[in-house]
């Protein structure tokens, strides 16, 4: 029997991949892992459910989107710029970590995860949300429910969410431009990040 296969070419953490010959059916998250030793993606549901596989497309038009890896097929991403958990630490020429982003730091100082399985979509997902409020800033009396809005979809079995949603609240409001002086618009909600 033989396997269709396509040629996929992408960005991943800035730095170009591809042409690489796969799989047509192969799933992003293990194109990530078996074809470029990502390992840091984690396959938790394999139905896109619970977003520890949560990865982050980089748009043309400067938004960023959250999508889960583990039922987004490669080739569906081909030509795209993503960035992996690997991604977000600043690092020298050598490769080795010299200061996290922002919420990676965050998360821990609050001591947000026991296992940190589910940690890697977390950040991501976390990135995506503050990324969009960097264009669209909130009333700062909406914040939780922002937050709240925007980290839903991701689950955690160990922690119980509240430090890991009390990080992503810190980093908002401790970050000139996300937010607005203002009355909190009435039912306090923004849509769901992706």
């Amino acid at each position: 029997m033989t396997i269709a296969t396509t040629a996929v070419s992408l960005t991943v953490n800035g730095r170009p991949v591809g042409p690489v010959e796969v799989p047509q059916d192969l799933m992003m998250l293990e194109f990530l892992q078996e074809y470029l030793n990502l390992t840091g993606t984690r396959y938790g549901c394999g139905q896109g459910v619970c977003r520890a596989c949560t990865i982050i497309i980089d748009h043309p038009d400067g938004r960023s989107e959250a999508v889960a890896s583990c039922i987004t097929g490669a080739a569906y991403l081909n030509g795209a710029r993503i960035r992996t958990i690997e991604g977000h630490a600043t690092r020298d020429d050598a490769g080795t970590v010299t200061a996290l982003s922002a919420i990676q730091q965050a998360y821990l100082e609050h001591f947000s995860f026991q296992c940190s399985y589910c940690t890697p979509g977390f950040v991501n997902g976390a990135t995506v949300l503050i990324e969009r409020l960097a264009r669209e800033p909130v009333n700062r009396a909406d914040v939780e429910q922002v937050v709240l809005d925007g980290m839903n979809r991701h689950i955690c079995r160990c922690t119980g969410y509240v430090r890991y949603l009390t990080a992503v609240k810190d980093v908002i409001l401790s970050t000139p431009g996300l937010t607005v002086d203002g009355p909190a618009r009435p039912g306090g909600r923004e849509g769901d990040a992706p």
